[in-house]
């Protein structure tokens, strides 16, 4: 037994040094520095023909370093031959990646750390390794730059202050056809929202297709908001978060937008304020920085069930009003003509942006003594436009002559020419004078300057505090800047506490006054010229960009069924999820319709206590007095919650007290209420057989009654009304 235990642990000492010499390879052996070298260069030789012909590190098949004297050294020993192989092979392409890591490490400062970490056997001479071969733009073929001219022609028309868009878009197409990415993607947008091409959902989708599979951002952007919507495809949050994000890392600045309000929100991923505050910080730098001094072109935000309630078309002039104005101004009136030049120069409320009227109006109302006049001339010199060259000097003299009427426009212009050197020298102490002149009176200009200077200390000693109270005072008159720079302060905790949710907030309202916008109002032309496909699609991608107005409209158009494309059930299912992302945002109506899109059973089954929870917040939240009515009609029935008449009466008050159009309905409630509670009362007497109205008219018998009781109201005011005297 003791023979056969030293045998076997013989066997195994023996295994052991044959496997120890298989894993480790041949012994080391000392060599001459001319053998080194050789290696060495051998080495280096390999490592940088890894490398492709455009620079990136993709491995290559090539011949091993010569190893014929190992070879002939162990003739017999096949298996260490291959290990030897094996290892020199893989010493090698770890150098090829020792580049890639000697870049980042060089980068970061941290060299040292990193190679201890890794353990791995790097040269010495590392760092005199070849650097790699530069990238070598490929030669673009002639259709390639005849199709970039034409593009950059295109570029160039919708960048103007009145684009030509219909012919911008014919030299898109032009361009798309020959291959051009950019024109591809606006071409595709264009077809997807039918303005100002035709409208074709499957052509979109297939240019969206194309670009996403090279990696364009517009193309993976367009290709979430199909899987978001379902347009074309099944509908697929996943797929739509997928590509969103490969959009937003490529710089979309839509894909940014919808990434921020979803961490935002919490739609389909885990809510995230820092992840939003990035995603919106982003946008909002980009619209910072296209901010101009007068400030950009005005943006109307339209409800439209707030049209459809209130009978009016939310500050849209219509062209009758605006030719009247232009008569008076025409006659010399003076309002008339500052405000008409103020309409061409911001835009808005139905009329197109427009310079060279703006100039027109105002120049009228300057000749005749008009401050504001004068001091909007300046801005507009001093902006500049591809219709109105810039003009420092001619601006400091409308400016000057505003200011020495004490105009604060006036006053603010001048500051600005003195704080940057238009046209004058620099002189903080000057501008701040202007500045501190225009705030006293309130202009939005003045305070958000005054904010700068404090801020940055240019001429005065900085202080946060006094920074916050400007921009906080800007903010109010709705400049964007001042939204802007209160996001940074809170982002980065600057002058207060850090508040990441009130940055996001902020950062929100700068970015969604971005030249996109514009789709809104086109939005709203396009419905009303009964396009409502067209009108829908462009709600709900500003829907996604996190819009509530859009939002609200789009759930307005499925609501009304006025959306072709989808069947009546599908309508109100999505119109349930569009008034959800309103609700959350704030609108009191959007809440009422949670309400009841639950009670009815619209698009999902019928929910008495989920619709007194949506009223119930409608009503303490915002205060909104149809939700207290509802309220008060359910206490008064018991749907949903306990029955109890005397909450359903407080109810009813808190409606008529919180709206004067609630209080005739509040009334015929509180008529019909105290008529019920009256008949309760005798229902333990021997006539309670009698007043079984339920058994008698139905349930829904409250209903007939207040119905009758409406139709004797009208009969009252009906022959109650003024009679015309009689005519002799």
């Amino acid at each position: 037994m003791r023979h056969k235990l030293l045998i076997f642990l013989f066997l195994c000492l023996l295994c052991c040094e044959f496997s120890e010499e298989d894993l480790q390879g041949p012994p080391d052996k000392p060599k001459n520095d001319k053998n080194k070298d050789q290696d060495e260069s051998a080495q280096e030789e390999f490592a940088s023909s890894a490398e492709d012909e455009d620079g990136a590190a993709a491995l290559k098949i090539v011949p091993a370093p010569d190893l014929t004297k190992e070879r002939d050294r162990r003739k017999g020993e096949v298996t260490v031959h291959v290990e030897i192989r094996d290892r020199d092979a893989v010493d090698l392409l770890m150098l090829d990646h020792a580049k890639v890591i000697q870049k980042m490490v060089q980068e970061i400062g941290i060299k040292n750390v990193m190679i201890e970490e890794a353990d791995m056997d790097i040269p010495a001479d590392l760092d005199e390794l070849p650097p790699p071969p530069e990238v070598k733009s490929k030669e673009m073929t002639t259709e390639e730059v005849e199709a970039k001219t034409i593009y950059d022609t295109a570029s160039a028309i919708l960048n103007k202050t009145r684009p030509d868009k219909k012919h911008a878009y014919q030299l898109l197409l032009e361009a798309s056809n020959k291959g051009n990415v950019e024109a591809k993607a606006l071409v595709a947008w264009a077809k997807l929202f039918g303005n100002p091409l035709e409208q074709d959902l499957e052509v979109a989708k297939e240019i969206f297709h194309s670009l996403a599979e090279i990696g364009n951002p517009d193309g993976h952007t367009g290709l979430g908001y199909l899987y978001a919507s379902g347009l074309t495809v099944n509908v697929s949050q996943a797929k739509a978060l997928v590509h969103y994000t490969f959009g937003a890392i490529g710089g979309n600045t839509w894909a940014q937008m919808v990434l921020g309000y979803r961490y935002w929100s919490g739609i389909t991923v885990a809510p995230s304020c820092e992840k939003a505050l990035d995603f919106y910080r982003q946008v909002a730098d980009k619209v910072s920085q296209r901010v101009s001094f007068g400030g950009g072109a005005a943006i109307q935000r339209i409800r439209l069930l707030d049209e459809l309630e209130n009978g009016y078309t939310s500050g849209i002039l219509d062209n009758d009003l605006i030719e009247y104005y232009q008569l008076l101004a025409e006659k010399g009136d003076i309002q008339a003509q500052v405000g008409l030049g103020q309409l061409h120069y911001q835009g808005g409320r139905g009329v197109d942006l427009d310079y060279q009227k703006a100039m027109h109006y105002f120049t009228q109302a300057a000749n005749a003594g008009n401050a504001i006049a004068m001091a909007y001339l300046g801005k507009i010199y001093l902006d500049g436009s591809d219709e109105v060259k810039a003009d420092n000097d001619t601006a400091f003299k409308y400016f000057k002559k505003a200011s020495d009427l004490n105009n604060p426009v006036g006053l603010s212009g001048l500051g600005l020419m003195y704080l940057y050197g238009r046209g004058v020298e620099k002189d903080y102490t000057k501008a701040y004078k202007y500045f501190l002149a225009a705030a006293d009176q309130g202009w939005v200009d003045g305070q958000l300057q005054l904010g700068n200077m404090y801020f940055s200390g240019l001429g005065v000693r900085k202080d946060y505090k006094l920074a916050n109270k400007y921009f906080s005072l800007a903010s109010q008159s709705g400049h964007v800047l001042a939204y802007y720079n209160l996001g940074q302060m809170h982002a980065q905790g600057t002058g207060m506490l850090r508040s990441c949710p009130t940055a996001v907030e902020l950062f929100k309202n700068v970015a969604e006054r971005g030249r996109w916008g514009e789709i809104l109002m086109q939005a709203h032309s396009d419905y009303n010229e009964n396009r409502f496909n067209e009108a829908f699609v462009q709600y709900a991608l500003l829907a996604e960009l996190g819009y509530e107005v859009a939002q609200s409209n789009a759930a307005f158009l499925l609501d009304r069924n006025e959306v072709p494309m989808f069947s009546t059930q599908e309508s109100l299912a999505r119109a349930l999820l569009y008034w959800g992302r309103a609700a959350a945002q704030g609108y009191s109506a959007a809440q009422v319709k949670m309400g009841d899109y639950h009670y009815y059973g619209l698009g999902t089954p019928v929910d008495y206590e989920t619709a007194a929870s949506h009223y119930r917040l409608a009503s303490e939240q915002q205060h909104n007095a149809q939700a207290m009515f509802n309220l008060g009609y359910m206490h008064e029935q018991g749907l949903g919650m306990a029955k109890d008449v005397h909450l359903a009466k407080r109810c009813y008050d808190l409606a008529a007290e919180t709206s004067t159009d609630a209080k005739v309905p509040v009334a015929l409630a509180l008529f019909k209420l105290n008529l019920v509670f009256s008949l309760n009362s005798l229902r333990e007497s021997h006539l309670s057989n009698l007043l079984d109205f339920n058994e008698m008219f139905g349930s829904n018998w409250d209903l007939y009654l207040i119905t009758t009781l409406t139709a004797i109201l009208a009969g009252i005011v009906y022959f109650r009304r003024p009679q015309a005297p009689p005519q002799v």
